[in-house]
Formats: structure tokens, C-alpha cells, sequence
């Protein structure tokens, strides 16, 4: 996996040994398991007319012996993830918290103190991820376990260890909607470590660039990661359906894979909290997960509830089920479209690259884009 900075926790032989077993054991679950249990739900599915045959099949599935094992491994294979990159990132936590030191920091980094965190992320690692995403022992060993677990979670096909493959594509599709956009400011929700936020940064340099995520560690981490990277970014302690910033303080509102980590009634107060959050003629992109519950075979759907019930991702079927174009509407949007952006390493003005179809995880990524009334 190429493109490095200096805050990535370096792996030593064995732990790098370690992590390409994580990430060639997780490939062999997908490429060699899965289509076994694959073949086997479509055996067991009931058919059309079935209220919700993902459920029923799923259910079927779990009187199984061997789909209890395929369960347990999968689960497995999460935890040793977290496990062999934590203990890696914990033998580095003096030097990594010497080098955020050592950097000379831009942006700026602002904590609250009295941050509550949301329901759905309070109650639950997501990810598996020990800790979660608020985890914060006032060092940033939280956001370099995300960092580098992160990248190797998945396996390497979001742009390497650099994990900015959506950042780019989010740039991608907002120069192919509007690309004379010159946004003087703009806002990521959700930005987790900022692998996202910086490629928009290096899209939009005029601009004042925002990442929002409700996690300290995290952000103190994020911070030191875009300054080794030479990239300003002020991050913010907050929740992306009540940021703590005035009306109409954002040209441009977006979000990268944010959605399907909250809840149902979350994503309409995020679309609302967008549209609080721009200035008039301001510009929104929610970029999500590139598939749509309704279209996917019954083996999908069923990998959705697999994820709730052992990965943790609390909103996955809600949120690749939401009709965003209504709710970006419903919330006061105008020139709203949804599709599929192609996947890039880096954003091209002159590639639209946005379409009706799907090519696939890592190759498009669903977008959800509009703006707001002047």
C-alpha cells in the first residue's frame, strides 16, 4: 500500500507480518467463503412476496452450523484486526506523541470539554474498533489506531495508507456538478482522521477547510496528520446534527461515508443541519456506501444485518435504504441529484464520471448532492 506520513504508526516485522495475515485471512473470508454461504442463502431464500426476505433468509441461514462458523471467523478476523494494530500502535505511544509534538501544526484544533456523545456511537464500538471513535486518553493514540487500522481494514483499496480515495472522489464529483466552485469555506462532518479533509483542502486551497467529529483523540491526531502532510485544517468537537457554528458560516457541507454510522432520524437532521450550516446558493455532498438496499442481490442485503449484528455498523440497512434526494429536498435543498461518482486518486475537473450506475465497491462511490435557495 503506497503514499505515507510521518504520524502513521510504523509496523515492525512481525507486527507487519501480523497485518497482511489480518489483511490476506479478511480477503480469503470474502473471496473463498462467502460465495458458499452466498449459494447457500439463495437456497434458503423464500422467495418473492416474502415481507422481507433478507430477514427470514438470514434467519434460516443461522440455524446452520457451518454459517455460525462462517460468523464466528468473520468476527475473528475483525477483532484480531484491532488487536494486532493496537498493540503495534500502543508500543509506539511515546514516540508517536513525540512527533505530533515535534510537528509544526497549521489549522487549528479547538476540544469541548463538555462534548456529549450521540446515542448511536455512545452505545457501541463501531467497527469493532475498541474505544469507538470518542475513546481520548488526551493523546492521539486513538486517532493513529484508526488511522492504521483503517487502511488495513480495507485492504488497501481506499488509496493505500493514506485511506483518501473518497476524499478525492467527494472533490471529484463537486468540480463535475459545479466546477467553477471556489468554495471560501467549507465543512467536513465527520471526518474522523482527516483522510478525507485533506485531499478537499488540496482541491480547494483558497479555501477554509473544517473537519467536525466528536472524538478528541481522534482530532488531536488529525491535526498533526494534515500539518505532516502540509495541509491546514481546523478541526472541531462536535455532533454533525448540532455543530457549534452559526447560521450560513459554510460555502460547502459534505460528508464521507458518515451516514450509515448514525440512525434513522439522525440522517434528516443532518440534511437540515447542512442547509443551517450554508450560506444561501451553498453547496451540499453526502458520499455514502455504493449501494442501494433495493438493488442489491439478496447476498448483500444479508451482509447489511451481518454487519449490524458483528461489525456494529448501527445504521447500514437505514441508511443504503434512504431515498436522500427526498430527504435533501424535504430538508430545503434545490438542484438535487443522486448517483454513483467514479472512484479517482485524485480530483479531475474534466472527468464528470457521474452517473445512474454502480461499478462496484472502490470503483464508485453513491453521492448525494444539492443547494441551497439564494
Amino acid at each position: 500500500m503506497s503514499g505515507t506520513h510521518s504520524m502513521l504508526p510504523v509496523a515492525n516485522h512481525d507486527e507487519t507480518a501480523e497485518q497482511l495475515f489480518v489483511r490476506d485471512l479478511k480477503g480469503y473470508i470474502a473471496g473463498e467463503i462467502e460465495p458458499f454461504e452466498s449459494a447457500a442463502a439463495d437456497a434458503l431464500d423464500p422467495g418473492a412476496g416474502h415481507n422481507d426476505r433478507a430477514a427470514e433468509t438470514y434467519a434460516r441461514l443461522r440455524e446452520l452450523s457451518g454459517f455460525s462458523g462462517y460468523l464466528g471467523l468473520r468476527r475473528a478476523a475483525q477483532d484480531l484486526l484491532w488487536d494486532c494494530v493496537g498493540v503495534s500502535v500502543g508500543r509506539q505511544a511515546d514516540s508517536l506523541a513525540s512527533e505530533a509534538a515535534s510537528i509544526e501544526l497549521l489549522g487549528s484544533l479547538t476540544l469541548d470539554p463538555d462534548m456529549v456523545q450521540p446515542a448511536y456511537l455512545e452505545d457501541r464500538d463501531v467497527h469493532l474498533m475498541p474505544g469507538g471513535y470518542a475513546h481520548d486518553r488526551g493523546d492521539v493514540t486513538q486517532g493513529a489506531l484508526m488511522d492504521r487500522g483503517g487502511a488495513v481494514y480495507m485492504l488497501g483499496r481506499n488509496g493505500g495508507f493514506l485511506n483518501d480515495g473518497r476524499g478525492w472522489t467527494l472533490a471529484s464529483h463537486l468540480l463535475a456538478r459545479w466546477p467553477d466552485m471556489q468554495p471560501a469555506s467549507l465543512i467536513e462532518l465527520g471526518c474522523g482522521v482527516g483522510a478525507s479533509a485533506v485531499p478537499l483542502a488540496r482541491t480547494f486551497p483558497d479555501s477554509d477547510v473544517y473537519g467536525l467529529d466528536v472524538g478528541g483523540s481522534v482530532l488531536r491526531y488529525a491535526q498533526a496528520r494534515a500539518s505532516a502532510l502540509g495541509v491546514a485544517v481546523h478541526f472541531v468537537q462536535g455532533d454533525a446534527e448540532h455543530a457549534p457554528f452559526p447560521d450560513a458560516s459554510f460555502d460547502c457541507v459534505c460528508s464521507s461515508v458518515m451516514l450509515h454510522e448514525t440512525s434513522p432520524d439522525a440522517l434528516g437532521a443532518i440534511m437540515a443541519e447542512s442547509l443551517r450550516l450554508l450560506k444561501p446558493g451553498g453547496i451540499v455532498a453526502h458520499l455514502e456506501v455504493p449501494q442501494r438496499y433495493d438493488s442489491v442481490p439478496l447476498w448483500t442485503q444479508i451482509r447489511g444485518e451481518i454487519e449490524l449484528d458483528y461489525n456494529n455498523e448501527p445504521n447500514w440497512r437505514s441508511a443504503i435504504s434512504a431515498d436522500y434526494e427526498n430527504l435533501l429536498r424535504a430538508a430545503g435543498f434545490v438542484d438535487v441529484m443522486a448517483g454513483y461518482q467514479d472512484a479517482v486518486g485524485e480530483a479531475v475537473p474534466a472527468n464528470n464520471g457521474f452517473g445512474t450506475e454502480s461499478k462496484g465497491v472502490f470503483r464508485s462511490w453513491f453521492v448525494a448532492s444539492g443547494r441551497k435557495p439564494q
